[in-house]
C-alpha cells in the first residue's frame, strides 16, 4: 500500500524541524510540492533547504501548480470549499500517478498540520472519494504561534486564563467575549486597529523564523500605525505577507 506522511516543518527556520520530522523525511521516496508561483518562491526554497540539510537518501520532488482561491467573492466559506476541492483533485492525481505501491510520499506543511492548514482535510477528502488507496501519518511541527511568542519572550497564556485562536475576519466582529488573550491569524485587513481604543497590547510578527523576520510589540494604540506601515512595505517588497499576532488585554 502507498503511504503518505504529512510533515510539519516548522514556521520558517530549518532549525525548527524536529527530530521526529527528520526521521520521517528520511523515509520518503517522493515529496509533493504545490507551487504557488514566483511570488512565493521563498516558501519552496525553504522546503528545499530543509531537504538539503536533513535528508541523506535518494528522493524525488514532484511539483504541481497550486490552484488559485477566489479572494474577491463575499462568499468566503464557499470559495474555500471550492479551493480545497480543486486542491484535492491535484493531490489525488499526484498520489495516483507519481507514487508506486509500497512507496512513501510526503506533503511538507508550514508550521503544524493541525493549525490553520488544509492538508489533513484534503487527505481525508481524497480517501473518501475511494479513487486511490493509501494510509497516512501526521508529524507535528512548531507553529508560527509558538515561534511568535518565543521571539517576543512572552507566554501564550496567563495563569488560569483561556487563549482563543481566531482569524482577522472574526476579530473584525469584535474582541471575543470572556477571553483576554487572543491569537489572530489570516488577517488581511489589519483588524487589530479595531481595538486601538481598548487597553490591549499586541505582539506582532511577520515571516517569523526567516531572514526577513519582522517583530513589533506594544500597546495597540501606540504601535498600530507602525504595524500597518511595516506590513504594507513588506508586502510590497516581497509580494506576499505571512504574519500573526497575539492580543493581550490588560487586567
Amino acid at each position: 500500500m502507498k503511504q503518505i506522511l504529512v510533515i510539519g516543518i516548522g514556521a520558517g527556520d530549518p532549525d525548527y524541524v524536529t527530530i521526529q520530522a527528520v526521521k520521517a523525511l528520511n523515509r520518503v521516496d517522493v515529496f509533493f510540492v504545490l507551487d504557488k508561483g514566483e511570488v512565493k518562491q521563498d516558501l519552496v526554497d525553504v522546503r528545499q533547504e530543509i531537504l538539503d540539510r536533513h535528508v541523506d537518501r535518494a528522493y524525488r520532488v514532484v511539483e504541481a501548480r497550486d490552484p488559485e482561491r477566489d479572494r474577491s467573492t463575499p462568499a468566503y466559506a464557499e470559495a474555500v470549499h471550492d479551493w480545497r476541492r480543486r486542491r484535492a483533485d491535484v493531490c489525488e492525481e499526484l498520489i495516483r500517478a507519481e507514487l508506486a505501491d509500497g512507496q512513501t510520499g510526503a506533503f511538507l506543511v508550514w508550521g503544524d498540520p493541525a493549525l490553520y492548514d488544509s492538508t489533513l482535510a484534503i487527505v481525508e477528502d481524497i480517501l473518501a472519494r475511494g479513487g486511490v488507496e493509501f494510509d497516512y501519518e501526521v508529524i507535528p511541527g512548531i507553529t508560527s504561534v509558538q515561534a511568535l511568542v518565543a521571539k517576543h519572550r512572552t507566554s501564550l497564556n496567563r495563569v488560569g486564563r483561556p487563549v482563543q485562536v481566531t482569524t482577522g475576519r472574526r476579530l473584525a466582529e469584535g474582541f471575543p467575549d470572556g477571553v483576554d488573550d487572543v491569537v489572530v491569524m489570516l488577517d488581511a485587513h489589519n483588524s487589530f486597529t479595531g481595538v486601538a481604543d481598548q487597553d490591549v497590547d499586541i505582539y506582532w510578527g511577520a515571516y517569523v523564523g526567516t531572514p526577513d523576520e519582522l517583530l513589533v510589540s506594544g500597546p495597540v494604540h501606540e504601535v498600530a500605525e507602525r504595524i500597518v506601515a511595516t506590513r504594507a512595505e513588506a508586502r510590497e517588497r516581497k509580494g506576499w505577507i505571512m504574519d500573526t499576532y497575539l492580543l493581550r488585554r490588560r487586567r
